[in-house]
């Protein structure tokens, strides 16, 4: 956290933490502190890898991790006071193919008691662009729901093997159809374009202006209040994780965007890389306005 982000001149750093991330295990973590049962599959690698392995067996759910050859990379994001963000990723370690055999098998041995599987993140160096597709296919194998939260060629490719539920945000919606979007009939013909594109169900992530959601033929438009957001990096893996926490615990489509919805405003009211408990979901929760997009 730093006082103020501006260009050609100094801020100060009022505060700074070292936290394990990524968007499946920023997923589990809002999971575990739900209070549901989670099981997170991830690389490491190198000295950074070292560090995330130590600091994963503190968060209290279970984990297997795939030891790489490269290390792991290492995200800085800079927040200021009035909720101004930054986010510098470095790329991804290149993984080889006898490596992502051995993530291919750890998420085939988790699967097996599951009843989701969430992919979430963008796919390594080194890693094919249908990789998501194979593993898509083997849950479903196995009855288990998929969702996908990724980017690029991942994203397109992904479609293609029918996950359950894809949630992308805006850009990354703008990305994959080659459109900007800009007014809300805009993104309901997107949310009727993704679909089609092999999604069961479909949710755009809008930020402070909700989500709008489809399964079936139903479309959902869930609607924050307004709050003063600190950091919005990690909202979207704060509503992707409280959407299948809702979804396991029977509720249905609508309410589970609408927790979502909850989470991930609820997330954004916090500093730093932080997410909503239950509690502070459920207060938000109360004041997600859901209702029918059409």
């Amino acid at each position: 956290m730093v006082d103020r982000l501006v260009f050609e001149d100094r801020g100060y750093i009022l505060a700074r933490s070292e936290e394990p991330g990524g968007r499946g295990l920023n997923a589990s973590r809002v999971i575990h502190s739900f209070g549901g049962k989670t099981f997170a599959v991830l690389t490491a690698g190198g000295e950074e890898g070292e560090r995330l392995s130590t600091m994963v067996t503190l968060l209290g759910f279970r984990t297997d991790i795939v030891k790489i050859r490269n290390r792991s990379r290492a995200n800085l994001t800079i927040s200021d006071k009035q909720g101004l963000t930054v986010k510098l990723n470095e790329l991804g370690p290149e993984i080889n193919t006898d490596e992502l055999k051995l993530v291919y098998k750890a998420v085939e041995n988790a699967i097996k008691k599951a009843s989701w599987l969430m992919l979430c993140g963008s796919i390594p160096p080194g890693v094919p662009a249908h990789f998501y597709n194979e593993l898509i296919e083997l849950a479903r194998s196995q009855n288990v729901n998929t969702l996908l939260d990724t980017d690029g060629d991942a994203l397109t490719h992904g479609l293609e093997a029918k996950p359950t539920v894809v949630t992308p945000n805006q850009l990354e919606a703008e990305r994959l159809l080659g459109k900007v979007l800009i007014t809300r009939s805009q993104c309901m013909e997107a949310v009727d374009r993704i679909q089609v594109l092999g999604a069961e169900a479909v949710i755009l992530s809008l930020g402070s202006r909700g989500a709008i959601g489809k399964s079936g033929e139903e479309m959902w438009e869930a609607l924050p209040p307004r709050v003063d957001a600190l950091t919005p990096i990690g909202a979207g893996d704060a509503m992707a994780a409280a959407f299948v926490w809702a979804m396991e615990k029977k509720k249905s489509f609508a309410e589970s965007l609408r927790w979502g919805v909850a989470a991930g405003t609820a997330s954004a009211k916090l500093p730093g890389i932080q997410f909503a408990s239950l509690q502070q979901s459920r207060e938000i929760y109360r004041n997600v306005e859901i209702r029918p997009a059409r």
